[in-house]
């Protein structure tokens, strides 16, 4: 028999923990499937893989963290899914709201973006053009649909107000350089949420931000994302920003998902060693620690990374067969590990 889990991933009764090599089908609560993204960089005599094989899948309304330090393929994985960068050659699949993204002429990619997934990029003043009025930005998007522009306007007003921009009418006819920061990353949202879409992807939308101004963009993101019944994928490498937003986590590291967990679960009892060093570098409001302990060494770049496990060079519990053998992203009960001790770590026991 055949019982789907919590997170939507097929798990067979009565065997042990099996590998997760595919995510087969579209359900119908499904926004988002990835299945196998694999994403070279093309160089002169080879090829640098970004990207390797990775799987997930999202629910309408759901709110899902890609976590991991730089460098670990969290953006690269969210442009991927949009196919922002031509020059990066793409296989696997990716399906948005029943559309096959990456078989999808590039002229068609404009049924895509925006419309049915918008992104808000992490770098809000350079998201935005210096030299054009943020209203006029944001009506453009209604504007190339075919939308008047009289009613792009009024549809431009309201979502400033609605995320809380003051003087929404006013500002349309302000410059980027004229808002704050918080201020600023609001424009960002409403550009991504102008259109409408079914998912948007929140790339690091608290960068550079004090803890005050990303809590309330936070929360303007979600109120946002509940009005509209619109599923979230977050970027980001701050834990605190996880624990006080996503419902589930997606763990990278070196292009590759290691963990794949309910968020309170996994905040409660992290699996993955990455995972566990991750949360053991960061203060706890809910556990008291003796000390913070950075993860030890340094993110492996993609073209330096070593065969096996590519965390095995900093992780304490490594043993040959890390070095030697790629780990398999395995089911156990509601989350997916790769780890190949993941079994003595309890996962066996996993909820």
């Amino acid at each position: 028999m055949i019982q789907s889990t919590k997170d939507g991933f097929a798990q067979q009764q009565g065997t042990s923990p099996g590998t997760d090599a595919h995510i087969a089908t579209t359900g119908e609560k499904d926004v988002l499937v990835v299945q196998g993204l694999t994403v070279d960089l093309p160089q002169r005599d080879s090829m640098t893989r970004l990207v390797d094989d990775v799987s997930f899948r999202m629910h309408r309304t759901e709110k899902v963290a890609l976590v991991g330090e730089s460098g670990s393929g969290k953006s690269v994985t969210a442009r991927a899914l949009m196919r922002l960068n031509p020059k990066l050659k793409l296989q696997g699949r990716v399906v948005i709201d029943g559309i096959d993204v990456l078989a999808l002429p590039e002229r068609k990619l404009s049924s895509v973006r925006g419309r049915r997934v918008g992104m808000a990029f992490q770098d809000a003043f350079t998201s935005l053009d210096p030299i054009m009025p943020v209203g006029e930005q944001l009506m453009e998007a209604l504007i190339v649909q075919g939308v008047r522009r009289a009613q792009a306007r009024e549809r431009a007003v309201n979502l400033l107000t609605e995320l809380g921009v003051t003087n929404a009418e006013g500002r349309m006819k302000a410059y980027v350089h004229e808002f704050s920061g918080g201020m600023r990353q609001r424009v960002v949202l409403a550009m991504a949420l102008i259109c409408e879409p079914k998912l948007l992807i929140a790339d690091e939308p608290t960068t550079a931000l004090d803890v005050r101004i990303a809590q309330q963009v936070l929360d303007v993101l979600e109120d946002a994302a509940a009005r509209r019944e619109l599923a979230v994928l977050l970027i980001t490498h701050d834990m605190g920003v996880v624990a006080s937003f996503a419902e589930r986590v997606l763990v990278m590291y070196s292009g590759r998902i290691v963990e794949d967990a309910n968020a309170e679960s996994l905040f409660e009892r992290p699996l993955h060693p990455y995972t566990e060093g991750l949360l053991g570098a960061v203060p706890r409001v809910d556990h008291s620690v003796a000390r913070l302990v950075a993860v030890p060494g340094l993110p492996v770049p993609p073209s330096e990374r070593p065969d096996g496990c590519a965390f095995h060079p900093r992780c304490a519990f490594a043993t040959e067969v890390c070095r030697a053998t790629v780990p398999p992203l395995r089911t156990f009960g509601l989350r997916r590990v790769a780890c190949h001790h993941a079994e003595e770590r309890g996962a066996s026991n996993a909820v």
